[in-house]
């Protein structure tokens, strides 16, 4: 098994990490915050773009402009037909067209035929959860790599155990 892509090995961990609720700040959060060029200086702000430029940016890749907003990663230059270990997917809320959405890493598959995203403000935390692949409750927008191209081998997502119980909670 090949290892993972450094930016995923330094998401990973952040597992764990989560919202502070009060006046004070995961001071993690604040510095993704800072990472993509934003100002914003709390943990209650939506902060998954915040989350992938912050870990791209430990990793040594620069963020895309406006990274702060899940709908910005749409905008790597190198898009994907299909999900491959590491790359960053993104999905919409409420609408195709509203505008606003989630962003995280693909870390795998589960059993019921979702993929798992590794991303922030999954439930006000860095988590792992499942999102539909395909079908009535498929959110997503597209895939894209940080770099040149994924290895071939990437694209043989590992299967991770969940309870098919799709994430819902990202704002």
């Amino acid at each position: 098994m090949m290892p993972d892509p450094l930016w995923l090995q330094k998401a990973r961990a952040y597992v764990g990490q989560r919202e502070i609720h009060g006046p004070h700040h995961n001071p993690n959060i604040l510095d993704w915050f800072k990472d993509v060029g934003t100002g914003i200086r709390d943990d209650e702000t939506p902060w998954c773009g915040a989350f992938v430029g912050g870990v791209l940016a430990e990793a040594g890749i620069k963020p895309v402009a406006g990274g702060a907003s899940s709908q910005a990663w749409l905008h790597l230059p190198v898009k994907l037909d299909r999900p491959a270990l590491g790359c960053i997917v993104i999905f919409w809320r409420n609408s195709p067209n509203s505008g606003l959405g989630h962003v995280g890493f693909v870390v795998g598959k589960d059993q019921h035929g979702n993929i798992m995203v590794l991303g922030g403000n999954q439930g006000d935390m860095v988590s792992i959860k499942p999102f539909a692949l395909s079908g009535p409750n498929a959110r997503i927008k597209g895939f894209r790599w940080p770099g040149t191209a994924p290895l071939a081998e990437r694209y043989n997502l590992p299967l991770l155990n969940s309870d098919g119980t799709l994430s819902r909670n990202e704002a």
